[in-house]
């Protein structure tokens, strides 16, 4: 489980085709401090560490993951968030992030906002039951709170720390990023939605038998 607090990014130093899905390589300090099979987030994505060491660390791509994240449209030299797994005695200073990327949204706006910036995204409609109004979504990766949001879109303010420590800044309108949203929200949905036919059928069962007209 992860915060959606990013650690530190890293670079893509290749990405190619392994027997199933594909070979990550990243560049980044933190590979001196990863072990193979420790989980890491990538641009939101939870990845098994396969090999590391001092300048960074491998990892395989399933083809469900190239599917349905941007992972498999990225190719070298592109920057992306990194963060380690939330430890039991650490704070939890963003939200419950799992890796678990549920849609990929596109880019509509990116503007300054005073001193932060403003961000729009588009996102499927089957997003919208799990994205509330001042609640959290994760962006490639990152923890944000949604400041507006309709069926089809939420908007973010970036702060300007998360800004620069981020490669939030190196989007632009059209870029495709990784969602989740939050997992509590989800599992709220997800009881709601089965607990709507069996509040019905009680109801349905109190007019009795239907009786034929003659």
């Amino acid at each position: 489980m992860f915060t959606g607090l990013i650690e530190a990014t890293g670079r893509i130093e290749r990405l190619e085709p392994a027997a199933q899905g594909q070979l990550l390589r990243i560049d980044t300090p933190l590979g001196a401090e990863l072990h193979a099979g420790d989980s890491i987030a990538v641009s939101g994505v939870c990845l098994t560490v396969t090999a590391s060491d001092t300048t960074g660390f491998s990892a395989n791509i399933s083809p469900e993951t190239l599917r349905v994240t941007t992972l498999g449209s990225m190719a070298a030299g592109r920057a992306v968030n990194l963060e380690r797994p939330l430890r039991a005695d650490a704070r939890l200073g963003g939200h419950f992030v799992l890796g678990h990327v549920d849609a990929i949204g596109r880019v509509a706006m990116l503007r300054p906002d005073g001193d932060s910036y403003w961000l729009d995204v588009d996102v499927p409609a089957s997003l919208a039951p799990w994205l509330v109004s001042k609640g959290s979504v994760a962006v490639d990766g990152v923890s944000l709170t949604i400041a507006a949001l309709s069926v089809t879109r939420f908007g973010v303010q970036i702060v300007p720390f998360t800004w620069s420590q981020t490669t939030l800044k190196d989007r632009r309108a059209g870029d495709a990023v990784n969602l989740e949203a939050d997992v509590i929200g989800k599992y709220v949905a997800r009881s709601i939605e089965l607990r709507a036919p069996r509040e019905r059928e009680p109801a349905e069962l109190s007019r009795g038998p239907a009786r034929s007209s003659r």
